[in-house]
């Protein structure tokens, strides 16, 4: 059980997570400080009694520490850690209940930069569209989903939070509210994703609605509310009829979007405001998507590429 000066901080602090983030964020930050806490705990600290050296020995615990099968944390865990435990600190310090803040000398620990793990081609991704047919209502949600997805690069959690007031098919233009960090965007649609989208309004969301008072855009069974692991899962079966033998999330249809438009000259600040990038670094990861494609040219064609 925590001190009690200590769970009247944790909760001020929780009440600023949910404010500033979204409901996934706020709590995985919440859950890497009550660990953090329980550390401080087993050795015999209170928050406020916190130093950098003590932070310190917890970094060192987390590089240490190994799961049950034996095998050390990665390196995201690690950092996923340390910065809840900064954001911790941060946050107290800037509200005057700490005089300094013991943190600002801990770094994060590296994360090795990856390439995105997989991209459809424009060649797959038309094949994919083309092969979401029917005039059922799941089949026009499914094909008004993966059009928007294709559009806009949408995260999972931005589309599934979409509203039918936040969808303009006349000036081809959706508005995310309340996106990744809290802030609003606005982002074009394609006319096919509009088109798409008007389809599934007229003739599929009523008839999947039912009677359910949902002000979601995209809806389940009865009005269900869509869930990230639902609108992945229903993406599935359409890639297999399509023969692509790839792992399709809507993480993928992101990840291609952005490497299509920059492979069309797309100008790489117009793709970070079009997928709500807060860091241009985050987008310049398609540079290197790019990169990779012309090594593979290069060793194809070049005289001593080979």
């Amino acid at each position: 059980m925590l001190p009690a000066k200590t769970s009247r901080l944790v909760a001020i602090y929780a009440d600023d997570l949910e404010a500033r983030y979204g409901e996934r964020t706020a709590p995985e930050y919440l859950a890497h400080v009550r660990s953090f806490l329980t550390w401080l705990g087993q050795q015999g600290l209170e928050l406020v009694d916190v130093r950098t050296e003590s932070l310190l020995a917890y970094q060192k615990a987390l590089h240490e520490a190994r799961k049950r099968d034996g095998k050390p944390y990665s390196i995201g865990f690690q950092a996923n850690r340390v910065t809840a435990v900064k954001s911790l600190f941060r946050f107290l310090y800037r509200r005057g209940f700490l005089l300094q803040d013991p943190s600002a000398a801990i770094e994060t620990p590296r994360l090795p930069s990856h390439l995105p793990r997989t991209i459809l081609t424009p060649e797959e991704v038309l094949r994919l569209l083309g092969t979401v047919r029917g005039k059922t209502p799941r089949a026009l949600r499914d094909r008004a989903i993966l059009e928007t997805l294709y559009a806009t690069g949408l995260r999972v959690s931005e589309l599934c939070a979409l509203r039918v007031g936040d969808v303009d098919t006349e000036d081809l233009l959706l508005r995310i509210v309340m996106g990744k960090g809290r802030k609003d965007r606005n982002v074009p649609l394609t006319p096919a994703a509009a088109r798409a989208i008007e389809t599934y309004l007229l003739l599929g969301r009523g008839k999947l609605l039912g009677r359910a008072p949902r002000k979601e855009l995209f809806v389940g069974e009865r009005g269900a509310r869509l869930h990230r692991a639902v609108v992945n899962k229903l993406i599935l079966p359409w890639a297999k009829k399509a023969g692509i033998r790839k792992h399709v999330t809507c993480h993928t249809f992101r990840h291609s979007v952005a490497t299509h438009l920059l492979r069309n000259r797309a100008d790489i600040r117009h793709i970070q405001v079009l997928l709500g990038h807060a860091s241009l670094k985050t987008t310049e990861r398609y540079t290197r998507v790019e990169i990779a494609d012309l090594k593979r040219v290069v060793a194809r064609a070049h005289p001593r590429g080979r």
